[in-house]
């Protein structure tokens, strides 16, 4: 888990995040794109509408990354139709890739875009830290949901930024796996989807555990995490198969800790 001081000691800020969220995965020879919500209608480019943050929220990007934020909300949360996914799974294609501070920021600029409420959720029970992302305790949560009968509101804390909430991983769990794929979890998903309007759950990476296809094929789909200089194209293609395999819908990759500048007629290309 990466936290924002850790981020900032890039060398370049300006690209954090893909401003066309499948570089990577186009790289690797994917031929058709995955923002399609069907092949034959292939998603147009939109700009983003301008970002509103709320009063009192505690949103700390600014300038470049928070217009690459808006983006990856508006292509992925914001698409016009009735089918735009609201319960979406981020997961990492290795550890470390900073998954958490992605989800935690997209969470945010979400929250500051629309009237519903926004509810984000640790389901990484093997390193949890959603909770370290706003200064917030992790005392009853996820884990504690899946064991007791009590509401799941009950087990979900405001933020500071309006309309946000976090249900946090809870107590320490040795089997936080056999947790996630009961039927417990699937009436827990059902909940969370009566009782808030967007639901974003941050996952294990996909290399260490089956955490994130079992949650992505209970969702509207899953946000991958690739880091820049570090995730290989072995790695991308080898979550891709098991993502189709578990007829996951990929709704995009981010692009995460890029800190090096690529001319922009090169940029464009890719």
């Amino acid at each position: 888990i990466h936290t924002w001081r850790q981020f900032r000691r890039g060398a370049t800020w300006g690209k954090q995040f893909m401003s066309r969220n499948f570089e990577l995965l186009q790289k690797i020879g994917r031929e058709q794109s995955l923002y399609a919500t069907t092949a034959e209608e292939p998603i147009q480019e939109m700009e983003p509408p301008p970002v509103v943050v709320p009063v009192g929220s505690r949103l700390e990007i600014e300038g470049a990354e928070l217009e690459e934020i808006t983006k990856v909300v508006q292509r992925v949360f914001l698409l016009p139709g009735n089918d735009a996914p609201r319960t979406v799974v981020f997961s990492g294609t290795e550890p470390g890739n900073g998954c958490s501070w992605v989800s935690a920021r997209v969470a945010e600029v979400l929250a500051g875009q629309v009237s519903g409420s926004v509810c984000l959720v640790d389901a990484n029970l093997r390193n949890p830290g959603l909770h370290e992302q706003f200064g917030a305790e992790n005392v009853s949560g996820l884990t504690d949901a899946l064991r007791l009968r009590e509401p799941i509101r009950s087990f979900a804390q405001p933020l500071s930024c309006p309309r946000l909430w976090l249900v946090s991983s809870g107590s320490p769990a040795e089997d936080g796996q056999s947790l996630l794929s009961s039927d417990r979890m699937r009436l827990r998903m059902t909940e969370l989807r009566t009782e808030f309007d967007y639901v974003l759950i941050d996952t294990a990476a996909i290399s260490s555990s089956h955490d994130a296809t079992v949650l992505g094929s209970a969702t509207d789909g899953l946000v991958l995490v690739l880091k820049a200089n570090s995730s290989r194209r072995e790695s991308a293609r080898g979550a891709m198969h098991d993502l189709r395999a578990a007829k996951v819908r990929v709704l995009g990759a981010v692009l995460n800790q890029r800190t090096f500048p690529i001319p922009q007629s090169i940029y464009d290309k890719l």
